[in-house]
């Protein structure tokens, strides 16, 4: 295992525990409507970078919560990271939540993990060396049709009914096996990986929400381009994730060009 994976992973680790130690005492508040932040979100982040810049001192950081502007060159390392992906649900008591830290350099994504406390899940994958969860290889589905798939959509807060994001649901809705909305795009991605879902997309999402999930996607098989097809950027990720080419193209189909 590399040095920046183990640094991923030590980081994740220590930012569930400030999750798991700031459950039914924190307060909240409103980022923007419906979009919240806790006390955990803040501590969370505080120890990743803790950890980050233990091992990493020059290396930048983009964190959810609290991080200025960077202006990244091509040579400079990046960490990734969302402390808290699923905050509503963590408020709620809702069990799907976890730590995304990923790090990149020139657009490049080189390891992540997505580590999901409660049900001590742990997902890691580094470029080239595969996807693994709890120590087990990770392969994406064998689902190659819409019909046959279990798919994955991520609407913003109070989306209305103009939103590309709720026609593409609809466009959805009436070909796949099912939908899933679970509130948590990381674990959304570590699930495609998985092979519990098949597919996921979204049309306007931060880096830190997908960046060690995209990692994840590809090294277990599976197919990540913009939302439109092409070239997936880590900076401006819309997305689409599918667990294999075929499947992809009939995702497309459905969902047609879109607005992106």
């Amino acid at each position: 295992m590399s040095e920046l994976l183990e640094t991923c992973e030590q980081a994740a680790r220590a930012g569930a525990r400030e999750l798991l130690a700031w459950r039914g005492r924190f307060q909240q508040r409103e980022k923007a409507p419906a979009d919240l932040v806790t006390d955990a979100d803040l501590a969370s982040q505080a120890a990743v970078r803790q950890v980050v810049a233990a091992q990493f001192p020059h290396h930048l950081f983009v964190g959810e919560e609290k991080t200025s502007q960077i202006e990244a060159g091509d040579d400079d390392f990046v960490w990734l990271v969302d402390p808290l992906d699923g905050t509503t649900n963590y408020i709620h008591g809702y069990p799907c939540y976890a730590v995304s830290v990923a790090v990149v350099r020139g657009g490049e994504l080189l390891a992540g993990v997505i580590y999901d406390p409660l049900a001590e899940e742990f997902y890691k994958a580094e470029l080239g060396g595969g996807a693994f969860c709890n120590g087990t290889r990770l392969e994406t589905s064998r689902v190659i049709t819409v019909g046959e798939a279990l798919v994955a959509v991520s609407l913003p807060p109070r989306a209305g009914p103009e939103s590309p994001d709720v026609a593409d649901m609809v466009r959805m809705i009436q070909e796949s096996q099912a939908i899933r909305r679970s509130g948590s795009a990381a674990l959304n991605l570590a699930y495609v990986a998985h092979g519990r879902l098949d597919a996921f997309w979204a049309t306007k999402i931060q880096p830190w929400d997908v960046a060690a999930g995209v990692l994840l996607v590809r090294e277990a098989g599976g197919i990540v381009t913009s939302r439109g097809g092409g070239e997936f950027d880590v900076w401006a990720p819309n997305f689409l994730a599918t667990a294999g080419a075929e499947l992809h193209a009939d995702v497309r189909r459905v969902l047609g060009p879109g607005s992106i």
